[in-house]
C-alpha cells in the first residue's frame, strides 16, 4: 500500500450499505467498501470509508 493510511477493517463489523443495510466487503486493491445488494462501491480516503451514496460507483 501507498503512504495513505490503511483502512482498519474492524470497522466492518459495524458498517453497514446506507442503502441496503447489508454487510460490506472491503476490496483492498481499490480501496473500497462494496455493497452486493446495491451493486455500490463506496470510496475509502485516507483511511475514512466516505459512506455517501452520490460518492459511490457502480459495480457489476
Amino acid at each position: 500500500m501507498s503512504d495513505e493510511t490503511q483502512f482498519d477493517r474492524r470497522m466492518l463489523e459495524a458498517l453497514v450499505c446506507p442503502l441496503t443495510h447489508a454487510p460490506l466487503h472491503y476490496d483492498a486493491d481499490r480501496q473500497e467498501l462494496v455493497s452486493k445488494p446495491a451493486r455500490l462501491a463506496f470510496p475509502i480516503r485516507e483511511g475514512i470509508p466516505v459512506m455517501l451514496v452520490d460518492e459511490a460507483r457502480e459495480v457489476d
